[in-house]
């Protein structure tokens, strides 16, 4: 009795030990037994799918899991599931305290949540969602830390959502560990980042020294790509934009379209690609529009934006490829080495697919293949580069060995025409010292008439102004002379008056007596009369000499004989003594309204301007003159105003106006529409050269139709230096 109920007791301890071994294989506990060592957990987990991505961590708990029957790592590819991961940890260390690693950081969104003793849940997210620095750990990767008390098993939920591929590498362990590895990848990607960086400043270098344009999208193209790896490494989000959760979402479809379009530039850039393929290169820009239309899609849905991009990517390479083994075939050197580049980082991009399919294993190798196979690439074409410039060299030396063969040929054939040439030369040479001095003498000539012709017209300007001031002057003078003869008799009668009353008050008569004959005698000469006459005469003679001095004045002022240099000059005086001199001209005929403004004083040759002012005035009244005929209605108007740099001199009449047809001559020396004897036609001709040599400029608006003229004179108000040097110059020629 007692040893059938103990072999009963011993078979249900051995039943109870097998279903207990039966149902902890059924779970597959995962044993941490050596804190020393990192745990990769992938077959150890069990895994439920939610493809309507609705249910929550309460109700997810009761769904069925299912085991991860899969060799290698978890990959769901392309997926918008949320993906959960049950899995159970049994720690046989004396480390309480573990660290859990998601190697992925293009996961948009991981949940861990934790069933406590008490019953509560623990839930700790972690995503691309948020700032980078709400992590438990300052790192690329997702590193959770998690407690299971020694001895002791718990188990785990993770939630795991992403637009991009779903990988999910999963490693276990100690802080150190935890640490160790990530800081093997940080040294990696440091080496690998300085990699990048040095070919930057090497290609940097060179496109400084070589001035060649390729070399810059080459820079450009560099840094995209280190910029991708940097975003697939987590790296980008940790250390550019950590505070930008946009930013790190949407970086997986902006970045490899930027590097794409990168790649692109530089390809046609350095390989011509219109040159050297013209056809082909009408594709590129259908792939530059998919890529373009990638952007789009992937920033209104990131998943199939990536999904279309990498399928975009694939294609496009595939392309490339073919562009540049095109090239390459038709004997084009450089293309040899971007083909080879491009080949091996192609081999590398299919590597890491496999890589992700679970066809190869997930280590350091297969996990940083893309840098290994950029690096490779960014070498080669840096290569492609230097090589191009030695093909360029040696282009060069044969141009040159070639075109120093053309110049020897060339020196035999002068040398061989030397001869014959200096005896051409020698006769030509008299000829052209014949015809030289011939030519010379004609200049001298020329010259001689162009001085005459000048100076008559400076005759004939002179001319008109002693009429015109001679009649100015003649009037005054005249009502002076008028005046003296009456003036004198006055006088006389007012001294032979102040001799009657001196005698009156030298005599003997009682003062009223004397009061009385000097009253009568006043009377008697009507002496208010007498005072009030001289007074007027006296008047009369101040009033023509001031006119007469005023006009002497604006001769002055207008000949400016003292002032032949250049020098600041008031402009409203300079235009007003020209009125003055040529007031006869247009007094009590035509209507002169001067509207001066308030300029400043301009470098100038002064008496050179007033020419310019008597000339365009001139002008003016004869075109008046001789649509009015004296008749009343003629008007000019004379205004001036400035500007910060510039004063402008407006001279416009009510004229006969220029015919259309006679509008490109007026300026031309000797042109002239004044009758045979009235002009020269030098006249305007002196004023564009007079203010030509004043830096300005000279304009005219005339309407045939309408009748009218109006000058416009643009001066500066100070002259260049080099105009000030040359007139310095001319007068220490003239001392």
């Amino acid at each position: 009795m007692y040893s059938s109920t103990r072999i009963w007791a011993v078979l249900s301890v051995i039943c109870f030990s097998v279903l207990k071994l039966v149902a902890a294989e059924d779970q597959r506990v995962v044993s941490y037994l050596n804190s020393e060592k990192l745990v990769t957990l992938s077959e150890s987990i069990y895994i439920y799918e939610d493809t309507n991505r609705t249910l929550d961590f309460a109700a997810v708990k009761h769904m069925p899991f299912n085991r991860n029957e899969k060799q290698g790592m978890i990959n769901f590819g392309f997926s918008r599931s949320h993906i959960w991961l049950k899995f159970t940890i049994n720690n046989q260390t004396d480390i309480q305290k573990l660290y859990l690693m998601l190697s992925e950081p293009a996961i948009d969104r991981v949940s861990i949540y934790t069933e406590m003793a008490d019953g509560t849940i623990r839930a700790d997210t972690l995503g691309q969602y948020k700032p980078f620095w709400e992590r438990y750990v300052d790192a690329p990767d997702y590193i959770f830390p998690i407690d299971v008390k020694t001895n002791t098993a718990q188990t785990f939920y993770m939630l795991v959502s992403s637009n991009d591929q779903i990988q999910l590498p999963l490693f276990l362990g100690t802080e150190a560990l935890i640490n160790k590895k990530n800081s093997t990848k940080s040294l990696l990607f440091g080496l690998y980042a300085g990699a990048i960086l040095i070919m930057m400043i090497y290609n940097l270098f060179l496109s400084i020294s070589t001035k060649g344009g390729g070399y810059t999208f080459y820079i450009i193209y560099i840094l995209f790509v280190g910029l991708t790896q940097a975003m697939f490494q987590g790296y980008a989000f940790m250390y550019l934009w950590p505070g930008s959760p946009w930013m790190a979402r949407y970086s997986s479809v902006i970045i490899p379209v930027l590097s794409g379009l990168s790649t692109i530039a530089f390809i046609r850039t350095f390989l011509k690609t219109k040159r050297n393929a013209p056809k082909l290169d009408r594709g590129i820009d259908i792939v530059i529009i998919l890529y373009l239309v990638g952007l789009i899609v992937g920033l209104v849905n990131i998943h199939f934006g990536a999904m279309f991009l990498q399928t975009m990517a694939s294609i496009g390479i595939i392309y490339v490829l073919y562009v540049i083994n095109q090239i390459r075939r038709s004997g084009h050197r450089p293309a040899k080495f971007i083909f080879i580049a491009f080949s091996l980082f192609f081999l590398s991009v299919i590597l890491f697919v496999l890589r992700n399919f679970n066809v190869l294993p997930y280590n350091n190798f297969t996990s940083h293949i893309l840098e290994i196979g950029s690096i490779v690439e960014i070498s080669l074409l840096s290569f492609a580069l230097a090589d191009r410039i030695n093909f360029y060299r040696r282009a060069k030396e044969k141009s040159q060995a070639q075109a120093l063969r053309v110049f020897q040929k060339n020196a035999q054939i002068i040398r061989e025409q030397n001869v014959f040439l200096e005896t051409e030369v020698n006769k030509r040479t008299a000829d052209l010292l014949l015809a030289n001095q011939s030519l010379e003498e004609a200049m001298t000539d020329l010259k001689q008439t162009q001085t005459q012709l000048v100076e008559s017209e400076k005759l004939a300007s002179l001319g008109m102004l002693t009429a015109g001031i001679a009649h100015e002057i003649n009037n005054p003078i005249n009502f002076v002379t008028a005046s003296v003869k009456p003036l004198s008799r006055d006088v006389d009668q007012l001294i032979e008056a102040m001799e009657t009353i001196e005698g009156v008050g030298l005599s003997d008569q009682p003062p009223e007596q004397k009061a009385i004959s000097i009253a009568e005698y006043k009377e008697e000469i009507d002496y208010d009369y007498l005072r009030d006459e001289i007074n007027l005469l006296l008047k009369g003679i101040e009033e023509g000499a001031m006119r007469t001095a005023e006009i002497v004045k604006s001769l002055r002022v207008f000949s400016r004989v003292d002032e032949d240099d250049l020098k600041f000059a008031d402009v409203n005086l300079g235009l007003e003594s020209t009125l003055v001199i040529i007031n006869s001209l247009y007094k009590e005929k035509i209507e002169v309204i001067r509207d001066f403004g308030d300029i400043p004083y301009i470098e100038c040759f002064p008496s050179k301007l007033n020419q310019v002012f008597l000339n365009l005035l001139t002008n003016a009244i004869h075109a008046v003159d001789e649509k009015f005929q004296g008749a009343p209605g003629g008007r000019i108007l004379v205004s001036t105003s400035c500007d910060e740099q510039h004063v402008l001199i407006k001279v416009t009449d009510n004229g006969i106006g220029i015919k259309e047809d006679l509008k490109t001559k007026i300026f031309d020396p000797f042109f002239t529409t004044k009758d045979v004897g009235e002009g020269t036609g030098l006249g305007l001709a002196i004023v564009s050269q007079t203010i030509i040599k004043h830096n300005g400029d000279i304009n005219f608006v005339s309407d045939e139709n309408m009748g009218g003229c109006e000058f416009i004179i643009t001066l500066p108000i100070t002259q260049p230096s080099v105009l000030r040097d040359a007139d310095t110059n001319s007068v220490e020629d003239e001392a």
